[in-house]
């Protein structure tokens, strides 16, 4: 693996760090901040909306999804997820100025550059065409796009995933001068899944895709995590075969979770990838959830990167990576209940919903934590978010913990004031001040209209799980009903004295319609963290980062030698291809930091490949570690 560049530069100093403090949870006193404080924390951010560049004669029209007869009478339900968004190095210049973005709107997945993109990074936005694979708008619909170097050939291609088939994996040529429709190549992941012009797949409805080197070769490996079961939920023509879930806490009726073993790839004019399934990989009775996001990380420090898999409507499951070379393989790991512990809160055992997740350093050790996005409307459906805290000693100790089935995390959301949100989505920690200190920026609202409909969801989450999974037995959700439709995006900013306080109305953030998928990007290329937000029957927006005083940073764009010998930064070709598997632990004046370069965590959006640890004040020396499978 090279290093790109390592990017170590005094910017003016950012505010001190401020340590977390998490509890006992029945007795700890939760953390607070008065109208001063908050104005205070607030007054260090400052974000800008910038207009993002559309393709010509763009006009999205529709508000809302044709569906399957039988879901008729909850349209709106189902027309409740597709937005999708994604920050990448699109032209191969080694900046993450670009964009993919699925818009319900139109259904298209268009990609474009970033507004704060410099002339050069800038291009005609267009919209991917699937054809010549066999793909029909009207049965099937984009749900995310997942940007990466599928084929190791230093370009940038894109996953995209739907509801009605299976992901389509569109590959730069490298005879592409510019982006455009023809400089990508679609291929089906699914072998077979084209016959004569004809679509032959499974009717997979996806809701998750993320990419990582499961197995530890070097290569990037897929899970794909699907919601509905196999059926024709868009179809308005389909056969009455669809189904609900089977249970509002224990639903194990979805459509199953894959793990794709990456097995060869060419770079060219017709560039070429092959994916093989790995059976069994996961167990049964674990892929088979409504997963809604999932996520990974190397818990351990063993190079293999675990999973942690978010389902709607039953228990979220952590899975450790017991994969060899070749063999792909994961096991359960659950938590354990103290005495104080309610059943929700142990790992595995929750019975809320799934809807993102993301891992991060939280607690300045050097060990990652993750958080999880629930329903946590106050007068609704209040459960809350999860943010499981590693109480590992070290990373022998939790591969030990894990291999054994045990995960070692303390469930401490409301401690740290993040616990109740909203009806909440994709979520994306980042350190957006260069403090040294994560930030949490988390999607939320869920259908939006004019009349309110939460009593009938209420009516509903005290219904028999017989009923459930039959559609005629759910109450009415149509156009123009409400369901938490003004909630606005969360962004969530350290405390004084610990914990986190929700400042989104204070910087300007709190536009009140429902948003999905977060990206985060350095799109300038000088430490500054932007981010951009998909919105659910609404237009995307970004947010340009000029807070006024951040602290010093250390930027670092990892890759491996791409195997197509082209010339760097030309015809779409970049250094080279990301590192995927690639974990970085920071040491300096008493602080230890871990982050990863992330395939594709989350939802519905996905951040750059850049790793990037702030440093607040401190501009002395830095001792890294990178830890990477050596293919």
């Amino acid at each position: 693996m090279s290093v790109k560049r390592a990017r170590l530069r005094r910017l003016v100093p950012a505010v001190a760090a401020v340590t977390l403090l998490a509890g006992v949870y029945v007795t700890a006193q939760l953390p607070t901040a008065s109208a001063a404080e908050v104005k205070q924390i607030a007054s260090q951010y400052k974000f800008t909306e910038m207009p993002i560049a559309m393709p010509p004669g763009y006009h999205p029209t529709q508000t809302i999804r044709q569906v399957n007869p039988a879901y008729k009478n909850i349209q709106a339900w189902i027309s409740s997820v597709g937005a999708g968004i994604a920050l990448t190095d699109v032209t191969g210049h080694g900046r993450d100025d670009g964009m993919c973005i699925v818009d319900p709107r139109t259904n298209d997945v268009i990609v474009t550059y970033a507004p704060t993109a410099p002339k050069a990074d800038r291009f005609t936005p267009f919209v991917l065409n699937p054809a010549p694979l066999p793909y029909d708008s009207t049965t099937m619909a984009p749900m995310g796009c997942v940007p990466g170097d599928y084929n190791g050939d230093g370009r940038t291609d894109f996953l995209v995933y739907y509801w009605g088939r299976s992901p389509i994996i569109f590959l730069a040529r490298s005879t592409a001068k510019t982006p455009s429709p023809s400089a990508y190549r679609p291929v089906e992941l699914l072998p077979g899944a084209s016959v004569d012009g004809q679509y032959d797949g499974p009717d997979w409805n996806t809701n998750a895709v993320t990419v990582a080197d499961f197995d530890g070769t070097g290569h990037p490996d897929l899970f794909v995590g699907n919601y509905f079961p196999d059926s024709e939920v868009l179809n308005p023509e389909g056969i009455d075969d669809v189904q609900m879930p089977s249970s509002l806490s224990n639903a194990q009726n979805g459509g199953g979770d894959y793990i794709y073993r990456w097995t060869g790839g060419t770079g060219g004019p017709n560039p070429t990838v092959s994916y093989q399934l790995v059976p069994d990989a996961i167990p049964y009775v674990d892929a088979t959830g409504w997963t809604l996001a999932a996520a990974t990380a190397d818990l351990t420090g063993n190079g293999l990167p675990d999973i942690y898999i978010a389902n709607d409507f039953g228990p979220g499951h952590m899975l450790y990576n017991d994969s060899t070379p070749g063999h792909i393989k994961f096991t359960l790991a659950i938590g354990h209940r103290g005495l104080a512990t309610p059943k929700s809160f142990v790992l595995g055992r929750g019975s809320f919903k799934g809807m993102g997740v993301d891992f991060g350093d939280l607690s300045d050790n050097g060990k990652f934590d993750f958080m999880v996005s629930n329903i946590t409307t106050a007068w609704g459906l209040e459960e809350s978010n999860f943010v499981f805290m590693n109480t590992a000693s070290s990373g022998k100790q939790m591969q030990q913990d894990l291999a054994g089935g045990y995960a070692p995390f303390n469930q401490d959301a409301e401690q740290l004031g993040m616990a109740f949100t909203g009806w909440a989505w994709d979520l994306k920690m980042g350190d957006f001040l260069n403090s040294g200190n994560l930030d949490v920026v988390q999607t939320d609202g869920f259908i939006k209209g004019k009349i309110n409909r939460w009593n009938w969801l209420q009516e509903m989450a005290m219904t028999n799980d017989d009923l459930l999974s039959n559609p005629a037995d759910w109450p009415l959700v149509q156009t123009g009903d409400d369901i938490a439709g003004s909630q606005c995006l969360a962004f969530y900013a350290s405390a004084p004295g610990g914990g986190y306080v929700n400042i989104s109305k204070q910087l300007g953030l709190c536009d009140p319609a429902p948003t999905r998928g977060i990206a985060t990007a350095d799109t300038r290329g000088d430490g500054q963290l932007d981010f951009a937000v998909a919105r659910q029957w609404g237009p995307p927006a970004f947010y340009a980062n000029q807070s006024p005083d951040l602290g010093h940073y250390l930027g670092l764009q990892l890759y491996r030698p791409a195997v197509a010998g082209g010339t760097p930064g030309q015809d779409l070709e970049g250094i080279g291809s990301p590192a995927y598997g690639t974990t970085v632990q920071v040491r300096y004046a008493g602080h230890t930091q871990i982050s990863q370069l992330d395939g594709g965590s989350g939802s519905g959006g996905k951040r750059s490949f850049e790793v990037s640890f702030g440093l607040g004040s401190y501009d002395g020396p830095v001792t890294v570690q990178l830890h990477w499978p050596d293919s």
